[in-house]
């Protein structure tokens, strides 16, 4: 990420959820605060998107399909990782790299929970100047600016007020395709030193694929061709992981896999009526406890 500016990754997912609120699976996916974390500007393409009309323009045509895509793979990631979450919650929740995450303001579920939420100062002063129409539905939330270069996770949780000898839960979504292994692996051992006996992780990540990887390169030739607006121009994948690899990096660390499964999976076990992608089969969601 260019740390003079927010991550535009984090707006295209929230846009993609917006895309999907009450519309993809209603009643079971709903996240009415990804639309009010948008700026007007972004809102309109989510508009577009949500109207279903495929316009004309190459640009915009390619705007649509992109937010449809995003939507399809925001339904199931976000209802296995709240499933999770939901199942074994403490006190604490702690959300890695949140960007425009909207669960402390969205899960009634929480209302007895600190949340915590870690991300880089410039994205999370961008999030921070648009929580105005949002009503919060946990206990608490303690932003905790975190600059990795210069400032450890640990100490800056800890003046945050995290009680690292009772168990937290934690999501860490979104993250780990931009970070290289090494960072993955040193981000685990911190995470598993600052968890308690009976603490839960909850991360999603992407195994390797061949047809991914081309796809991300070429829809940034494309985007580049066209003068179209690529949000992950400047966010790319660093890091992939086979089940097997992460099972290993985990169990190391003292955490006991609970699941790990492929988003195609998700969407066939919740029977979601979102399309299969073959992206559904490369990115997934690990959960694990201490």
């Amino acid at each position: 990420m260019d740390e003079s500016n927010a991550s535009r990754t984090a707006v295209l997912v929230c846009q993609g959820r917006a895309v999907a609120d009450g519309r993809i699976d209603a009643g079971r996916f709903d996240d009415p605060t990804a639309f009010l974390l948008l700026t007007e500007e972004e809102r309109d393409p989510v508009e577009i998107a949500r109207s279903g009309i495929v316009p004309q323009g190459f640009s915009e045509r390619m705007d649509f399909e992109r937010l449809r895509a995003v939507a399809e793979v925001m339904v199931p990631r976000t209802l296995a990782i709240d499933e999770a979450v939901i199942a074994k919650l403490g006190s604490q929740l702690v959300i890695l790299g949140a960007g425009l995450d909207g669960r402390a303001w969205r899960l009634k579920e929480l209302d007895d929970v600190e949340v915590f939420e870690v991300d880089h100062p410039t994205s999370q002063a961008d999030k921070r100047s648009r929580l105005d129409r949002l009503e919060l539905s946990a206990k608490a939330v303690r932003f905790v600016p975190v600059d990795f270069s210069r400032y450890a996770l640990a100490d800056a949780l800890a003046a945050a007020g995290h009680d690292r000898t009772i168990p937290t839960t934690w999501i860490w979504e979104g993250v780990i395709p931009y970070l290289t292994r090494e960072q993955v692996r040193s981000s685990v051992s911190v995470i598993s030193q600052l968890s308690a006996p009976g603490s839960r992780l909850v991360s999603n990540y992407q195994s390797r694929s061949l047809s991914a990887s081309i796809g991300r390169r070429l829809t940034t030739a494309i985007a580049r061709l066209s003068g179209s607006n690529n949000p992950m121009a400047n966010e790319p994948w660093r890091s992939t992981w086979t089940p097997e690899d992460m099972r290993q990096l985990l169990t190391k660390h003292g955490f006991r896999i609970v699941s790990d499964e492929d988003l195609a999976t998700v969407i066939h076990r919740l029977s979601l009526t979102v399309g299969t992608r073959r992206s559904a089969g490369n990115g997934r969601v690990v959960v694990a406890d201490r």
